[in-house]
């Protein structure tokens, strides 16, 4: 295992912590931010993204958090198969712990939802309308845009030759609020199937008061949604720019 992978653990860890818990206080009834709204959300995202990618790059992780992200750096031969494949892992099984602490922490708020589905929007992404073919191109350009923006707010070209890289996370966070704001209506932005398919695991074992079914039926979306469009994002970019 990589060293790397720690930072990749621990970063999509708090990444989940943080988002899937926003998610929750605005959802979970009788939560004190209780209905704060879709503003709230998204905000909190981008925040959640700012504090994974920094918590895994104190622990020696390039702050990928990101499976679509670790599999379009390798298409590009950023990194070995044996690195990707530690990296994919270790940013499920952080979304899985993530997952669960956020159980933890809402616990008494759980039995006190009515609605199953909500709970589900705790732990992952579902369709506003239900369309297979709209829904995974969503899922695509979503996850297009992710990689291709960062790219290029992280480029030479935009940060010039002395860029403050300490900045960097601050500034993948702002595309991930950018995203939620514009992109994230249609179906909940997962654009990541870490942050989506380790949580939706948990939602199916834990023994979440009154949940419903973890709708099976749609899990593959985001996940073969944001990996084909990482990889196309990451691939134009690098064609594009020479």
């Amino acid at each position: 295992m990589p060293p790397t992978a720690l930072g990749e653990f621990l970063g999509t860890l708090v990444l989940i912590l943080f988002g899937n818990g926003v998610v929750a206080g605005v959802l979970l009834k009788d939560s004190k931010s209780e209905g704060s709204g879709w503003l709230v959300i998204a905000l909190g995202w981008g925040v959640a993204v700012l504090l994974g990618v920094f918590t895994s790059l104190a622990f020696g992780g390039p702050g990928e958090l990101n499976p679509a992200v670790t599999l379009a750096n390798l298409a590009l031969g950023v990194h070995t198969t044996s690195v990707a494949q530690a990296h994919v892992l270790a940013q499920f099984a952080g979304g899985m712990v993530g997952a669960t602490l956020v159980w933890l922490h809402y616990l008494p708020h759980w039995e006190r939802t009515a609605d199953p589905g909500t709970k589900l929007a705790c732990f992952s992404t579902g369709p506003a309308v239900r369309s297979t073919g709209a829904n995974l191109l969503s899922e695509m350009i979503g996850a297009a845009a992710l990689v291709f923006v960062a790219n290029s707010v992280l480029s030479v070209a935009a940060q010039g030759t002395q860029p403050a890289t300490n900045l960097s996370p601050v500034l993948v966070g702002t595309i991930v609020l950018g995203i939620g704001m514009s992109l994230g209506g249609t179906t909940g932005y997962g654009i990541n199937p870490a942050r989506d398919l380790g949580p939706r695991i948990m939602h199916a074992l834990l023994p979440i008061a009154g949940k419903g079914g973890s709708d099976w039926s749609y899990s593959w979306i985001p996940v073969v949604g944001p990996i084909a469009g990482a990889v196309l994002a990451a691939l134009a970019f690098a064609k594009l720019q020479g």
